[in-house]
Protein backbone atom coordinates (compact mmCIF):
# COMPACT_ATOMS: atom_id res chain seq x y z
CA UNK A 1 0.00 0.00 0.00
CA UNK A 2 1.08 3.69 -0.37
CA UNK A 3 1.55 5.57 2.20
CA UNK A 4 -0.79 8.96 1.82
CA UNK A 5 -1.01 11.72 4.27
CA UNK A 6 -4.56 12.85 4.65
CA UNK A 7 -6.39 15.59 6.64
CA UNK A 8 -9.73 14.61 8.62
CA UNK A 9 -12.37 17.56 9.28
CA UNK A 10 -15.03 17.27 11.78
CA UNK A 11 -18.28 18.91 12.09
CA UNK A 12 -18.42 21.71 14.12
CA UNK A 13 -20.99 20.86 17.13
CA UNK A 14 -23.49 23.97 15.54
CA UNK A 15 -24.47 21.61 12.77
CA UNK A 16 -24.44 18.43 14.91
CA UNK A 17 -28.00 19.46 16.48
CA UNK A 18 -28.78 16.40 19.14
CA UNK A 19 -26.30 14.32 17.18
CA UNK A 20 -22.75 15.72 18.37
CA UNK A 21 -21.64 12.15 19.30
CA UNK A 22 -23.32 10.22 16.55
CA UNK A 23 -21.78 12.42 13.98
CA UNK A 24 -18.07 11.77 15.71
CA UNK A 25 -18.32 7.92 15.86
CA UNK A 26 -18.87 8.00 12.05
CA UNK A 27 -16.06 10.45 11.62
CA UNK A 28 -13.57 8.39 14.18
CA UNK A 29 -14.73 5.06 12.56
CA UNK A 30 -13.81 6.26 9.04
CA UNK A 31 -10.09 7.90 9.91
CA UNK A 32 -9.34 4.69 11.74
CA UNK A 33 -10.44 2.48 8.51
CA UNK A 34 -9.15 5.28 6.09
CA UNK A 35 -5.22 4.23 8.39
CA UNK A 36 -5.75 0.78 7.62
CA UNK A 37 -5.63 1.53 4.22
CA UNK A 38 -2.57 3.02 5.00
CA UNK A 39 -3.16 6.50 5.11
CA UNK A 40 -1.63 8.85 7.31
CA UNK A 41 -4.73 10.54 9.32
CA UNK A 42 -4.40 14.24 10.37
CA UNK A 43 -7.56 15.14 12.64
CA UNK A 44 -8.91 18.76 12.82
CA UNK A 45 -11.65 20.63 14.34
CA UNK A 46 -13.57 22.54 11.48
CA UNK A 47 -12.55 25.51 13.08
CA UNK A 48 -9.04 25.25 11.78
CA UNK A 49 -9.79 26.34 8.31
CA UNK A 50 -10.40 29.78 9.58
CA UNK A 51 -6.95 29.73 10.10
CA UNK A 52 -3.68 29.32 7.68
CA UNK A 53 -4.13 26.67 5.23
CA UNK A 54 -3.75 23.48 5.82
CA UNK A 55 -0.49 21.37 4.25
CA UNK A 56 -2.36 18.17 3.02
CA UNK A 57 -3.53 17.92 -0.60
CA UNK A 58 -6.06 15.37 0.53
CA UNK A 59 -9.09 16.19 2.45
CA UNK A 60 -12.37 14.11 3.82
CA UNK A 61 -14.65 16.63 5.82
CA UNK A 62 -17.64 17.17 7.62
CA UNK A 63 -17.95 20.69 7.31
CA UNK A 64 -20.88 22.72 6.95
CA UNK A 65 -20.27 26.02 8.47
CA UNK A 66 -20.28 28.73 5.33
CA UNK A 67 -16.66 29.79 5.69
CA UNK A 68 -15.53 26.55 6.33
CA UNK A 69 -17.20 25.58 3.35
CA UNK A 70 -15.70 28.64 0.80
CA UNK A 71 -12.42 27.13 1.95
CA UNK A 72 -13.00 24.04 1.06
CA UNK A 73 -13.70 25.09 -2.49
CA UNK A 74 -10.39 27.39 -2.62
CA UNK A 75 -8.57 24.03 -2.04
CA UNK A 76 -10.52 22.62 -4.82
CA UNK A 77 -9.80 25.11 -7.09
CA UNK A 78 -6.18 24.64 -6.28
CA UNK A 79 -6.15 20.92 -7.18
CA UNK A 80 -7.16 19.55 -3.92
CA UNK A 81 -9.07 15.93 -3.44
CA UNK A 82 -12.18 17.18 -1.47
CA UNK A 83 -14.75 15.03 -0.14
CA UNK A 84 -17.66 15.31 -0.07
CA UNK A 85 -16.35 18.19 -2.69
CA UNK A 86 -17.56 21.44 -0.74
CA UNK A 87 -19.28 22.04 -3.47
CA UNK A 88 -21.26 19.45 -3.10
CA UNK A 89 -22.20 20.69 0.70
CA UNK A 90 -23.14 24.25 -0.66
CA UNK A 91 -25.42 22.33 -3.24
CA UNK A 92 -27.15 20.26 0.15
CA UNK A 93 -28.40 23.13 1.23
CA UNK A 94 -32.07 23.33 1.25
CA UNK A 95 -32.80 26.00 -1.66
CA UNK A 96 -30.36 24.86 -3.74
CA UNK A 97 -30.49 20.94 -3.18
CA UNK A 98 -34.62 21.59 -3.86
CA UNK A 99 -33.86 23.56 -7.11
CA UNK A 100 -31.53 20.99 -8.45
CA UNK A 101 -33.68 17.81 -7.63
CA UNK A 102 -36.58 18.88 -9.25
CA UNK A 103 -35.10 20.49 -12.51
CA UNK A 104 -33.31 17.32 -12.37
CA UNK A 105 -36.60 15.59 -12.32
CA UNK A 106 -35.55 13.76 -8.96
CA UNK A 107 -39.09 12.67 -7.61
CA UNK A 108 -39.62 15.45 -4.86
CA UNK A 109 -42.42 17.31 -3.54
CA UNK A 110 -43.88 19.92 -4.89
CA UNK A 111 -42.08 23.12 -3.36
CA UNK A 112 -42.31 26.72 -3.34
CA UNK A 113 -39.19 28.78 -2.96
CA UNK A 114 -39.85 32.00 -1.24
CA UNK A 115 -38.48 35.21 0.65
CA UNK A 116 -39.88 35.33 4.10
CA UNK A 117 -40.46 39.03 3.88
CA UNK A 118 -43.00 38.95 1.64
CA UNK A 119 -46.70 37.21 1.76
CA UNK A 120 -46.86 33.72 0.88
CA UNK A 121 -50.26 33.16 0.94
CA UNK A 122 -51.22 33.86 -3.02
CA UNK A 123 -48.57 31.59 -4.25
CA UNK A 124 -49.96 28.93 -1.06
CA UNK A 125 -53.19 29.20 -2.67
CA UNK A 126 -52.21 29.13 -6.16
CA UNK A 127 -50.51 25.82 -5.46
CA UNK A 128 -53.21 24.41 -3.90
CA UNK A 129 -50.60 23.66 -0.84
CA UNK A 130 -52.60 23.72 2.44
CA UNK A 131 -50.73 21.75 5.28
CA UNK A 132 -46.90 21.89 4.55
CA UNK A 133 -43.41 22.02 5.63
CA UNK A 134 -41.64 25.39 6.20
CA UNK A 135 -38.05 24.81 5.86
CA UNK A 136 -34.77 27.51 6.58
CA UNK A 137 -33.49 27.60 2.91
CA UNK A 138 -29.71 28.77 3.59
CA UNK A 139 -28.23 26.11 5.62
CA UNK A 140 -28.70 22.81 7.15
CA UNK A 141 -31.33 22.42 10.22
CA UNK A 142 -29.44 23.77 13.27
CA UNK A 143 -32.48 24.22 15.63
CA UNK A 144 -36.13 22.45 15.89
CA UNK A 145 -37.94 25.62 14.55
CA UNK A 146 -35.95 25.36 11.29
CA UNK A 147 -37.97 22.59 10.02
CA UNK A 148 -41.94 23.50 10.83
CA UNK A 149 -45.17 21.35 9.89
CA UNK A 150 -48.00 23.31 9.23
CA UNK A 151 -51.97 22.95 8.81
CA UNK A 152 -52.97 26.12 7.07
CA UNK A 153 -51.16 28.98 4.95
CA UNK A 154 -51.77 31.30 7.68
CA UNK A 155 -49.20 29.18 10.51
CA UNK A 156 -47.26 28.95 7.06
CA UNK A 157 -47.60 32.95 6.84
CA UNK A 158 -46.64 33.25 10.68
CA UNK A 159 -43.96 30.77 10.66
CA UNK A 160 -42.31 32.86 7.66
CA UNK A 161 -42.71 36.10 9.23
CA UNK A 162 -40.66 34.35 12.58
CA UNK A 163 -38.30 33.09 10.28
CA UNK A 164 -37.76 36.49 8.86
CA UNK A 165 -37.10 37.85 12.71
CA UNK A 166 -34.50 35.55 13.02
CA UNK A 167 -33.02 36.79 9.69
CA UNK A 168 -33.60 33.66 7.76
CA UNK A 169 -33.62 35.41 4.39
CA UNK A 170 -35.17 32.42 2.40
CA UNK A 171 -36.99 29.22 2.92
CA UNK A 172 -38.60 26.06 1.18
CA UNK A 173 -41.98 25.07 1.70
CA UNK A 174 -42.94 21.54 0.42
CA UNK A 175 -45.87 19.89 0.13
CA UNK A 176 -46.83 17.29 3.16
CA UNK A 177 -46.91 14.06 1.46
CA UNK A 178 -48.84 11.40 3.21
CA UNK A 179 -47.19 7.49 2.97
CA UNK A 180 -44.46 5.56 5.29
CA UNK A 181 -41.28 7.58 6.10
CA UNK A 182 -38.09 5.84 4.95
CA UNK A 183 -34.16 6.85 5.87
CA UNK A 184 -31.68 5.69 3.66
CA UNK A 185 -27.96 6.50 3.42
CA UNK A 186 -25.50 5.52 0.58
CA UNK A 187 -21.83 5.90 -0.49
CA UNK A 188 -21.78 6.66 -4.38
CA UNK A 189 -19.74 4.26 -6.19
CA UNK A 190 -19.67 1.55 -4.05
CA UNK A 191 -22.48 -1.08 -3.15
CA UNK A 192 -23.70 0.09 0.63
CA UNK A 193 -26.52 1.22 0.84
CA UNK A 194 -29.03 0.98 3.88
CA UNK A 195 -32.35 2.10 4.54
CA UNK A 196 -35.30 2.13 7.69
CA UNK A 197 -38.22 3.12 9.07
CA UNK A 198 -37.34 5.80 11.69
CA UNK A 199 -41.20 4.75 13.42
CA UNK A 200 -39.82 1.37 14.17
CA UNK A 201 -36.25 2.21 16.04
CA UNK A 202 -37.10 5.55 17.30
CA UNK A 203 -34.09 7.25 15.34
CA UNK A 204 -34.77 10.74 15.19
CA UNK A 205 -33.12 14.25 15.24
CA UNK A 206 -36.24 16.28 16.60
CA UNK A 207 -39.24 14.58 16.59
CA UNK A 208 -40.72 15.23 13.27
CA UNK A 209 -40.75 11.90 12.11
CA UNK A 210 -43.90 11.63 14.23
CA UNK A 211 -45.95 13.87 11.89
CA UNK A 212 -46.49 10.81 8.96
CA UNK A 213 -46.98 7.94 11.97
CA UNK A 214 -45.93 4.92 12.20
CA UNK A 215 -44.88 3.33 9.11
CA UNK A 216 -47.77 0.86 6.96
CA UNK A 217 -45.24 -1.32 5.00
CA UNK A 218 -46.56 0.06 1.94
CA UNK A 219 -44.60 -2.08 -1.04
CA UNK A 220 -41.99 -0.64 -2.48
CA UNK A 221 -38.95 -0.98 -4.61
CA UNK A 222 -35.42 -0.75 -2.53
CA UNK A 223 -33.41 -1.47 -5.87
CA UNK A 224 -35.17 1.80 -7.53
CA UNK A 225 -34.95 3.35 -4.27
CA UNK A 226 -30.88 3.14 -4.25
CA UNK A 227 -30.90 4.58 -8.22
CA UNK A 228 -32.97 7.42 -6.96
CA UNK A 229 -30.19 8.09 -4.40
CA UNK A 230 -27.23 7.61 -6.61
CA UNK A 231 -28.96 9.94 -9.49
CA UNK A 232 -29.29 12.64 -6.77
CA UNK A 233 -25.75 12.26 -5.25
CA UNK A 234 -24.68 12.53 -8.87
CA UNK A 235 -26.96 15.57 -9.10
CA UNK A 236 -25.55 17.28 -6.08
CA UNK A 237 -21.94 16.05 -6.34
CA UNK A 238 -21.84 13.96 -2.85
CA UNK A 239 -20.41 11.35 -2.31
CA UNK A 240 -21.40 9.89 1.73
CA UNK A 241 -25.04 10.72 1.43
CA UNK A 242 -28.14 10.31 3.71
CA UNK A 243 -31.42 11.72 3.72
CA UNK A 244 -34.99 11.11 3.92
CA UNK A 245 -38.04 9.50 1.17
CA UNK A 246 -41.97 9.01 1.34
CA UNK A 247 -43.40 6.28 -0.09
CA UNK A 248 -46.89 6.89 -1.41
CA UNK A 249 -49.82 5.00 -1.14
CA UNK A 250 -49.46 5.02 -5.45
CA UNK A 251 -46.29 3.32 -4.51
CA UNK A 252 -43.73 5.82 -5.66
CA UNK A 253 -41.25 6.98 -4.24
CA UNK A 254 -40.08 11.05 -3.45
CA UNK A 255 -37.29 11.86 -2.15
CA UNK A 256 -37.95 15.04 0.38
CA UNK A 257 -34.86 15.54 2.17
CA UNK A 258 -30.58 15.02 0.94
CA UNK A 259 -27.67 15.28 3.19
CA UNK A 260 -24.16 15.20 2.75
CA UNK A 261 -21.93 12.91 5.31
CA UNK A 262 -25.54 12.47 8.01
CA UNK A 263 -24.16 10.01 11.32
CA UNK A 264 -25.15 6.67 9.71
CA UNK A 265 -26.18 6.03 13.40
CA UNK A 266 -27.99 2.84 12.71
CA UNK A 267 -25.33 1.29 10.12
CA UNK A 268 -21.55 3.53 11.04
CA UNK A 269 -19.51 -0.06 11.75
CA UNK A 270 -20.79 -1.13 8.51
CA UNK A 271 -20.52 1.97 6.25
CA UNK A 272 -17.11 3.22 7.57
CA UNK A 273 -15.26 0.84 5.62
CA UNK A 274 -16.89 1.98 2.58
CA UNK A 275 -16.45 5.30 3.03
CA UNK A 276 -13.12 5.09 3.73
CA UNK A 277 -11.98 2.73 0.87
CA UNK A 278 -14.40 5.63 -1.72
CA UNK A 279 -12.33 8.68 0.02
CA UNK A 280 -9.41 6.30 -1.07
CA UNK A 281 -10.15 6.10 -4.49
CA UNK A 282 -10.86 9.34 -4.98
CA UNK A 283 -7.21 9.94 -3.75
CA UNK A 284 -5.91 8.18 -6.77
CA UNK A 285 -8.09 11.16 -9.63
CA UNK A 286 -7.26 14.16 -10.58
CA UNK A 287 -9.33 16.92 -9.04
CA UNK A 288 -11.13 19.39 -11.89
CA UNK A 289 -12.11 22.33 -10.08
CA UNK A 290 -15.78 22.55 -10.17
CA UNK A 291 -17.80 24.93 -10.70
CA UNK A 292 -19.77 26.90 -7.91
CA UNK A 293 -23.54 26.65 -8.46
CA UNK A 294 -25.23 29.96 -7.69
CA UNK A 295 -28.54 29.56 -6.96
Amino acid sequence: MNEKTIAGIRRGSRFSPNHIGNDAAIFGLTAEALRKLGCVVNEYPESVLAGASLPEWFVFNMARDAGSVSRLQQYENEGRIVVNSAYGIQNCTRRNMTRLLLSSHIPHPDSLIVRTDTDPLPLLHEASFHNCWIKRGDVHAIHREDVTYVRNPEEAQSVLEEFAVRGIENAVINEHLTGDLVKFYGVKGTDFFYWFYPSCTGHSKFGLEQINGAARGIPFDAVRLQKLCSQAADVLNIHVYGGDCIVCDDNVIRIIDFNDWPSFAPCRAEAAPYIARRIYSLMNIPCPAAELITI
